[in-house]
C-alpha cells in the first residue's frame, strides 16, 4: 500500500473512522484467523475513503449511467452551487457539449479521425465516443454548468489522441465481452456506436473474476447489473450526500485493491488519474479559483486513487506527452440504450431499467433535475437569469463516519408496492397479446404472484424489475415466439424501451445540414427514424433532378438501407425521369454525421473516396475503372474521370496476373459504349488503355492458357478483350500478328482451355467451322474422351464471351452428344454436365437457350419431322439449289434468298440494279467491289487525296 495513502495516528480523519477500523479489524481477525493480508486490505480501504473525504477539493464519485449518482449529483449541485466543475471526460470534447441542447438524449460525443498520423495505418479510422443519457451524473453536471451564469465547466481527462497513445491494444476493452442479445430478437440499435472505443465516467465493475462470481452467487442474481441495482443502487437512492460519497469511495477502493495484476490496464488507470489531477492543478493555478468552490466529478474507481499526484497538494512529477499529428474531427452521434449496453458489457435492458428508476427517484424525492434549456422536453428558460448565489464555505471539520452505520444497517424492508407490480403485470399481458401470445388475465395474476415468490426466494422485500422479468418469462413465454419480440424484449420496452437519441439540425456538421437542405424539396421529415417513401417525377418537377443526384451519391456513400431505390436506375448514358426511393436517413444518422468528418459536401467526400480507391496500395485495374465509372455517373465532367483513367493505365501496366480480366472487360465495354455515344471523340486515356491492354493481354495469353491459378473464365475474358477491342486497337496502330503469335504459342492441356483455344483459332481464321465440327465429332467417337466431354462443352460456352458467333456450334455439340451417346453413357454423364455449366458458365446459359430456341421447332408436333440444320443438305433439283451452289453458298450462304429469288429480284429492280442469276454450271462472278468499277471517279479522287498528287 502506498505510504502517501496513510494518515497519521492522531489525525482527525483517523479519529473519525476509528470505530470502522476497529470493526474491520475484528472481522479480519475472525474470518482470517488473525490479522494479515485481509486486515491490510480492509484497513487500506478505510484509508482510501479517509484520504478522499479529507481532500480540500470536493470529489464526487459516480458510477456510469447510475440513477442514484445522478440524483445525488442534482441534489449536491443545488446545495453547493460550485463555481467550477471538473469533469472526467476527454478534454478535447468540450466545444461539443453546448450542442447537447439541440439533441434528444441519449447521444454520444464523438472524436473521429479518418487519416491517422502517428498510429498504425490498420487502426484507421479511429473513433472515440462518450455516451450521455439523462439519467447520468455527467449530464446533470453539464446542464448545471452550461445554464448557470458564472459557472465554468472544465474537462480534465486525457484527450482522444491519448486514448490511443496509451493503449497498445487499440483502445480500452471492457472486463468481459458484451452479452449476446437474446436469440431471435433483432438488435439493430446496438451498432449505433460502430467500432468506436467507449469512454465512460465510472467504470465501476469488479476486475477480479472470482470476486464478481462470488457476489453474483451469494446475491442470487444472474449478472452484474442486477447485483448493482439491488445492493447499491436502491440503498443509495435515499442516502444523504456524505453517506453516498463514503459508500462510493469504499466500493471504488474495494474493486481497485482486488483488481488482478494487469500491468497495462493499471498503468492506463494511474496515468489517467495523474493526467486529471495535473490538469486540475494547472487550472487552479491559472484561474486562482478556491478549491472549496469547486467540484471534481469522476468515477468512484479513480476517486480512490493512491498516486502521488492525488489532490490539489499532490507533488508527483508527471509530464503530459504531446498529441500526435492526427487530425481529429468532433461531433455528436445518436446513441441508444442497446448501444450503451453492447459497448460497455451491461446486461440487456439494464440502461432502460435505470431510466425507469431515475424517473421513480425524481417522483419520490421531488428533486428538481437539471436539463439544458432548449432541449426536447425541457422547460423554456426564463427571460432573465440571475447568477447563482454565493455560498459561504463551511469551516473545515473532521469528516463524520457514515460507513459504520450504513454497513451495520439491515436492509430496509419497504412495503410492497402492489399498485406498481399490478400495473406491470397487466401491461406485460397486454403487450404480449399485441405480439401474438395467447396471454390472459390468469397470466397477469401468475406473473404477479411469481414475482413476489421469486423476490422472497432471493431474500428481497420487494420484487425488482429483474424479478418481474423472470416471472413474466416463466409464466408467458411459450415454446416458440409468435411475433418479432419475445417476452424478455417486451419487458425491456415496457420498462422504458430502447430509447434512441437524435442529433438536432443545428448540431449536425455542415455536410449533413447541406444534405438536408438539398433534399428539402422532397417535403419529408428526414430526421425521423424509420423508412419514408420519396417519389420523384422529374418531368413535372425538374427541380427534383438535383435531389435525385444527391440520393444516388448517398446510396454510393452510406450503408445499405439509408437510401434504397425502388424504381429507377442510373447507368452510363441512362437517367430515369421517374424514381421512387425508400429513405432512412434518421435511422442511419451516425453514418451521415461521420461523412461530415471527411468533407463539407458529399461531392468532396465522394471524390476523396474515389481517389483513395484508385491510388491505394491494393488498387486493381478493375477497381480503378469502377472509380472512373462512378466519377462519370455521380460527379459529371471529364476532369476526375480522365485522371482516374490515366491511373487505370498505370495499374494495368503493373499487373502480372489476369485475376480481374472479366471485370476489366465488362467495365471497358461499358465505358467505351458510353463514350462512343455521348462524346464526339474518345478520351485519350481510353485509346491508350485499349492499346496497352491489347499488348498486355497478348503477352500474358500463352502463360494464362497453362497457368493453374487462372480460371477458364479469366482466359475467356482476356480473349474477349482482344477480339472485341481488335478493330479499335488496329486502328490505333497495334499489330494483329501479335495476337496470332500469342494464340499459336498457347499449348493448353486442360479440356476447357483446349476448347477455348479452338474457338480463338476459328475467330482468327486458323481453324474453319467445319474443322471445329469434325473435332467435336472425334471427341464423341473416342470412348476415352467421352467422360471429359462436359468440360469441353464448358470451354465452348465460355468461348461465347470472345466469339459469340459460335452459339450455333455449341448448340450443335450439345445436341450431337444427346443424339449419339447411348443411355448407359449419357445418364451418368448428365449430372457432370449440369454442374459444370452451372458452376462455370451460368451467366452465359441464356445465350445458349436463345440460340436453341431459334434452331429447335417451337411446337412438339414438329419435332418428329424436324431435321437439324447442320444435317440438312440441299436436295437435287430443288428451286434455287443450283444457284446456291453456283454462288458458293453451299455451306454458308443465305438459304432463303436462293430458295426464293423473286424477293431479291424485286429489291434489285427497286434499286435500279440490272443483274442476272448465274446459270447452272456457269462460274460465279468475280468477287470484288462492283461500284468502284462503275464509278471510277470516286476512287481517283481518293487516290489523289492520299498521294497528294
Amino acid at each position: 500500500m502506498n505510504g502517501s495513502a496513510r494518515t497519521s495516528a492522531n489525525s482527525p480523519g483517523r479519529a473519525s473512522f476509528a470505530a470502522l477500523r476497529e470493526q474491520l479489524h475484528e472481522a479480519a481477525t475472525a474470518f482470517a484467523d488473525g490479522p494479515g493480508a485481509l486486515e491490510g486490505i480492509l484497513l487500506g480501504m478505510v484509508d482510501d475513503v479517509d484520504r478522499a473525504v479529507r481532500e480540500p477539493l470536493e470529489i464526487f464519485p459516480v458510477c456510469h449511467h447510475s440513477p442514484a449518482s445522478a440524483l445525488a449529483m442534482a441534489r449536491r449541485l443545488r446545495e453547493k452551487q460550485p463555481k467550477v466543475v471538473y469533469l472526467e471526460l476527454c478534454e478535447d470534447m468540450a466545444p461539443l457539449l453546448d450542442e447537447l441542447r439541440n439533441c434528444r438524449l441519449p447521444v454520444a460525443v464523438q472524436a473521429f479521425a479518418n487519416d491517422v498520423d502517428g498510429f498504425p495505418a490498420e487502426w484507421a479510422p479511429l473513433s472515440v465516443v462518450a455516451p450521455i443519457t439523462e439519467a447520468s451524473a455527467e449530464y446533470q453536471a453539464i446542464a448545471y454548468a452550461l445554464d448557470t451564469p458564472g459557472v465554468e465547466l472544465v474537462l480534465v481527462d486525457r484527450s482522444s489522441d491519448h486514448v490511443f497513445q496509451w493503449d497498445s491494444r487499440h483502445g480500452e476493452r471492457t472486463p468481459q465481452e458484451p452479452p449476446a442479445p437474446a436469440e431471435g430478437v433483432p438488435e439493430p440499435e446496438a451498432a449505433l456506436h460502430g467500432e468506436a472505443v467507449g469512454v465512460e465516467i465510472g467504470d465501476l465493475r469488479p476486475r477480479f473474476a472470482e470476486l464478481e462470481e462470488h457476489l453474483l452467487r451469494h446475491g442470487k442474481v444472474r449478472h452484474w447489473s442486477e447485483w448493482w441495482h439491488q445492493y447499491v443502487e436502491v440503498p443509495l437512492g435515499d442516502s444523504d450526500h456524505e453517506a453516498y460519497r463514503q459508500v462510493m469511495f469504499l466500493v471504488g477502493s474495494l474493486f481497485r485493491r482486488l483488481a488482478p495484476g494487469d500491468g497495462d490496464r493499471v498503468r492506463v488507470d494511474e496515468d489517467r488519474e495523474r493526467y486529471m489531477w495535473t490538469r486540475i492543478r494547472e487550472h487552479l493555478a491559472a484561474g486562482g479559483a478556491d478549491p472549496e468552490d469547486c467540484l471534481y466529478v469522476c468515477g468512484a474507481f479513480h476517486a480512490a486513487s493512491r498516486v502521488e499526484e492525488f489532490g490539489v497538494a499532490g507533488s508527483g512529477p508527471f509530464t503530459i506527452s504531446p498529441r500526435s499529428a492526427t487530425t481529429w474531427q468532433h461531433g455528436l452521434i445518436p446513441s441508444s440504450h442497446a448501444a450503451i449496453e453492447a459497448q460497455f458489457g451491461l446486461a440487456p435492458g439494464s440502461v432502460s431499467i435505470a431510466a425507469t428508476q431515475w424517473a421513480k427517484n425524481l417522483k419520490r424525492t421531488r428533486v428538481q433535475p437539471y436539463r439544458l434549456a432548449g432541449q426536447d422536453g425541457a422547460k423554456k428558460p426564463r427571460a432573465t437569469k440571475k447568477a447563482a448565489p454565493a455560498v459561504a464555505a463551511p469551516p473545515p471539520e473532521a469528516a463524520e463516519d457514515r460507513l459504520s452505520g450504513f454497513l451495520r444497517r439491515p436492509p430496509v424492508l419497504d412495503t410492497l408496492d402492489e399498485a406498481e407490480l399490478l400495473g406491470w403485470s397487466v401491461d406485460i399481458v397486454r403487450a404480449a397479446r399485441r405480439s401474438g401470445y395467447l396471454a390472459s388475465t390468469a397470466d397477469a395474476i401468475a406473473v404477479f404472484e411469481t414475482s413476489i415468490l421469486l423476490a422472497g426466494m432471493r431474500d428481497r422485500a420487494k420484487p425488482t424489475p429483474y424479478d418481474f422479468q423472470d416471472a413474466a418469462i416463466t409464466c408467458i413465454e411459450k415454446d416458440a415466439v409468435p411475433g418479432r419480440r419475445d417476452v424478455r424484449r417486451l419487458v425491456e420496452i415496457m420498462m422504458g424501451g430502447d430509447r434512441v437519441g437524435r442529433v438536432g439540425y443545428d448540431a449536425l456538421p455542415p455536410l449533413a445540414r447541406d444534405v438536408h437542405d438539398r433534399l428539402a424539396p422532397l417535403e419529408l421529415k428526414l430526421q425521423q427514424r424509420g423508412v419514408q417513401r420519396a417519389l420523384l417525377d422529374m418531368n413535372s418537377r425538374p427541380e427534383l433532378g438535383a435531389c435525385s443526384d444527391v440520393l444516388w451519391m448517398l446510396r454510393r456513400l452510406m450503408p445499405h438501407g439509408a437510401a434504397r431505390p425502388i424504381m429507377g436506375e442510373r447507368k452510363l448514358g441512362e437517367r430515369s425521369v421517374q424514381e421512387s426511393w425508400d429513405l432512412a436517413l434518421g435511422t442511419h444518422q451516425r453514418a451521415l454525421i461521420e461523412l461530415g468528418y471527411e468533407g463539407v459536401s458529399i461531392e468532396q467526400v465522394l471524390e476523396q473516396r474515389l481517389r483513395r480507391d484508385a491510388y491505394g496500395p491494393r488498387a486493381t485495374t478493375a477497381g480503378v475503372l469502377a472509380a472512373v465509372e462512378d466519377a462519370t455517373l455521380y460527379l459529371g465532367g471529364r476532369r476526375l474521370a480522365d485522371e482516374l483513367g490515366a491511373r487505370a493505365l498505370e495499374v494495368l501496366a503493373a499487373e502480372r496476373t489476369v485475376d480481374g480480366a472479366p471485370e476489366v472487360l465488362r467495365r471497358v465495354r461499358g465505358l467505351l459504349a458510353y463514350y462512343r455515344t455521348a462524346e464526339p471523340v474518345l478520351p485519350p486515356w481510353v485509346e491508350s488503355f485499349v492499346k496497352a491492354g491489347y499488348a498486355h493481354y497478348c503477352t500474358l495469353l500463352p502463360t494464362a492458357f497453362t497457368d493453374e491459378d487462372a480460371t477458364v473464365g479469366q482466359v475467356a475474358a482476356m480473349l474477349g478483350f482482344l477480339f472485341s477491342m481488335e478493330s479499335l486497337a488496329l486502328s490505333l496502330g497495334c499489330d494483329r500478328a501479335q495476337l496470332e503469335l500469342a494464340v499459336a504459342q498457347s499449348r493448353p492441356t486442360d479440356p476447357e482451355r483446349t476448347a477455348l483455344l479452338w474457338a480463338a483459332q476459328v475467330q482468327l481464321g486458323a481453324l474453319s467451322r467445319a474443322g471445329l465440327r469434325e473435332r467435336c465429332g472425334e471427341l464423341l467417337a473416342n470412348p476415352m474422351v467421352v467422360p471429359a466431354y462436359p468440360r469441353y462443352l464448358s470451354g465452348f460456352v465460355h468461348a461465347l464471351v470472345p466469339v459469340p458467333g459460335l452459339a450455333d456450334v455449341v448448340v450443335e455439340a450439345v445436341s450431337n452428344a444427346f443424339g449419339r451417346l447411348p443411355d448407359p453413357v449419357l445418364l451418368p454423364w448428365l449430372p457432370s454436365l449440369i454442374t459444370t455449366l452451372r458452376a462455370g458458365a451460368a451467366d452465359l446459359a441464356p445465350v445458349l437457350i436463345r440460340e436453341a430456341g431459334r434452331i429447335f421447332p417451337a411446337r412438339l408436333a414438329a419435332l418428329d419431322v424436324w431435321v437439324p440444320p447442320w444435317r440438312e443438305a440441299p436436295e437435287e433439283g430443288a428451286p434455287g439449289g443450283d444457284r446456291m451452289r453456283a454462288a458458293g453458298g453451299g455451306s454458308r450462304g443465305a438459304a432463303l434468298l436462293f430458295a426464293h429469288p423473286g424477293t431479291l429480284d424485286a429489291v434489285a429492280g427497286l434499286l435500279g440494279c440490272d443483274g442476272t442469276w448465274a446459270a447452272d454450271g456457269e462460274p460465279a462472278a468475280p468477287a470484288g467491289a462492283a461500284l468502284t468499277a462503275r464509278h471510277p471517279a470516286t476512287a481517283i479522287a481518293w487516290e489523289s487525296l492520299l498521294t497528294g498528287a
